[in-house]
């Protein structure tokens, strides 16, 4: 019998085995000498290595943004107002695709990115797959060129970190430097997204890895840096928003931002209860209706935008429109109410995107409706509703994302003045505590709890008061004895003082700790005066400061029993002492509090 078995013929542009050997070598050359040339200067070349994430991730935002609108243009059309079958149904069938897409293909994809991000840098040591890079891009450009209510920031965010975790594993980075380059490239894709280095800067300190390292701050810095001026060679340094001249407001005038303040407050605390509410019910669906959600999000999304095609999308153009007034007040707040219904829509329904741009789109018509009726009625208000506008995406940004610090100069970087600085810290401020005290838990932390994830709050780190190493030093559990000091006229009875600690200032800068034992030996010796300095001693002994952290502490009190706290303008100057014991009774009694 024939064999009959079909043996196919070898590929044409198939590798030879010598072709795979050199791949391999290349391969193996380039591990072994990454990892010798970043092993031994990985600290120095990482800063050169945060320059090259900026440049990448910058290059990647300039094609997500490009890419949104392309989507865009297919989609919607290139009208201002699209026409009513395309409104309608280019979101409803893109919701099919965006389903199709985060089901199969891109399950990663989803959320908005800051989460995820956060996840990776405290549960997957900094480890971000880089299709969910490739996931990103695709899904978010179809969903928010096809006209749903969501943001490129968040999405931008997440591609930035996975590239960066990317570069550094294929550079053999140590475990620990792989955890600190996620964040390094969120700033880079954020930064190059929304053109505000300094406040993109700020919101990964924020709302990310929440410490202000300065080993982590200056890659961060210059990966941002770097992705914002690489986005500005292609797309031009404009700021998103073309906002006015911002004249300094009268003292007397402030109430009127208090008043936008309470305003944003209450805003802030509706959109994240409906979140809080809505999405476990949502969660909880059938998996089949997961096919449909996208879908049926982006068909109510096109219904509102019959009316209300300015909701569609990020909506930045319109944004501009309402900082230089060109909306009545009445439509401004049907704006501000139908773009935070359409965005929970959008989200809740699990399609992937930010919330930063609707967040800023909610807060700039709240702020410009609220200015306006306050014109109407108080017409010696000189600041413009274009100022209240600026102010209020300051007062939502703060209330609802929880990032007071971030939304200051996120004002001050898009007006290019100092002029609002203070009315959006009046306002943000008082907008961030309402949210604050009705809503316990912050957005992200609330989204990440919701998602069975315990992940740390950052906003409750800020708020902790720093432990130091003087809540926990007693100033009466040592005796001082110079090296010319009589121990016998010092100590007294040495059996009574067995347990106390003896320090001998050796000299201006150095203690040292006398051997217990051998002092109560040489004091018990009534044959001879001996002297401290006769003392078997242990030491020098490392110096803490009243004012260290009580991390700085716990880092010698492993190798020793008891450490002194001396003055930092006299190091002969004891103030105190500090054990493990100490410690322990402080922490015990800071958790009784």
């Amino acid at each position: 019998m024939s064999d009959t078995t079909y043996h196919p013929e070898p590929a044409t542009d198939a590798p030879t085995p010598a072709a795979v050997r050199l791949q391999v070598r290349i391969r193996t050359f380039w591990k072994s000498w990454a990892q010798k040339i970043f092993g031994e200067r990985e600290n120095e070349l990482f800063l050169v290595l945060a320059v090259l994430i900026g440049i990448f991730s910058g290059l990647a935002v300039v094609c997500f943004r490009v890419a949104i609108q392309w989507v865009q243009f297919v989609l919607l059309g290139s009208s201002l107002y699209p026409s009513f079958p395309r409104v309608v149904l280019a979101p409803a069938v893109a919701g099919l695709g965006v389903a199709a897409l985060v089901i199969y293909a891109f399950p990663r994809s989803r959320g908005s990115g800051v989460n995820q991000t956060k996840s990776a840098v405290y549960v997957s040591n900094g480890y971000i797959p880089f299709d969910t890079v490739i996931g990103k891009f695709v899904v978010c450009a179809l969903a928010i060129g096809s006209g749903q209510s969501l943001g490129p920031e968040d999405p931008s965010l997440q591609m930035g970190a996975g590239i960066a975790s990317k570069i550094g594993r294929y550079l053999r980075l140590s475990q620990n430097k792989i955890r600190l380059i996620a964040p390094v490239g969120a700033a880079a894709g954020l930064a190059a997204a929304f053109n505000a280095p300094i406040s993109s800067v700020l919101f990964v300190i924020e709302e990310v890895i929440g410490t202000w390292s300065a080993g982590v701050l200056g890659a961060i810095v210059l990966a941002a840096v770097s992705s914002a001026i690489t986005m500005r060679l292609f797309l031009g340094a404009e700021s998103l928003f073309r906002v006015p001249a911002v004249p300094a407001p009268r003292p007397e005038e402030f109430l009127a931002y208090a008043v936008l303040g309470i305003a944003g407050g209450i805003t802030s605390l509706l959109f994240t209860k409906w979140i809080a509410y809505a999405r476990p019910k949502i969660l909880a669906l059938p998996r089949w209706t997961h096919y449909l959600l996208p879908a049926a999000a982006g068909l109510i999304v096109g219904i509102i935008g019959i009316w209300f095609p300015q909701v569609l999308g990020a909506g930045y153009s319109i944004i501009d429109q309402a900082l230089h007034g060109e909306f009545a007040w009445q439509l401004l707040m049907v704006l501000a109410g139908m773009k935070l219904l359409a965005t929970g829509i959008s989200f809740l329904s699990g399609t992937p995107g930010g919330m930063f741009a609707p967040t800023l789109f909610i807060g700039a018509m709240l702020g410009g409706g609220i200015g306006a009726i306050e014109h109407h009625f108080f017409p010696s208000i000189t600041t413009s509703v274009g100022m209240f506008a600026l102010v209020g995406m300051g007062t939502l940004f703060g209330g609802f994302l929880r990032v007071p610090i971030t939304s200051v100069f996120m004002v001050i970087e898009l007006s290019g003045s100092y002029s609002a600085a203070l009315p959006v810290m009046v306002s943000s401020l008082i907008a961030y505590l309402i949210a604050r005290r009705y809503q316990e838990v912050a957005l992200f932390d609330m989204l990440t709890r919701q998602d069975g994830l315990i992940l740390p709050s950052i906003e409750e780190r800020r708020e902790q008061e720093a432990f130091l190493v003087e809540d926990a030093m007693r100033t009466d559990a040592a005796i001082v004895v110079r090296p010319t000091d009589v121990i016998k006229d010092l100590l007294g009875n040495p059996e009574a003082q067995s347990t106390v600690p003896v320090l001998l200032r050796a000299r201006i800068g150095e203690w040292r700790l006398l051997d217990n034992e051998d002092l109560q030996r040489l004091a018990g010796d009534s044959t001879f005066p001996h002297t401290a300095s006769a003392v078997k001693s242990k030491g020098p002994l490392p110096l803490l400061f009243r004012d260290e952290s009580i991390e700085e502490a716990m880092r010698w009190l492993g190798d020793w029993p008891v450490i002194p706290v001396v003055n930092r303008a006299d190091l002969g100057q004891l103030e105190g002492v500090i054990t493990f014991p100490d410690v322990l009774k402080a922490v015990r009694k800071a958790k009784a509090e």
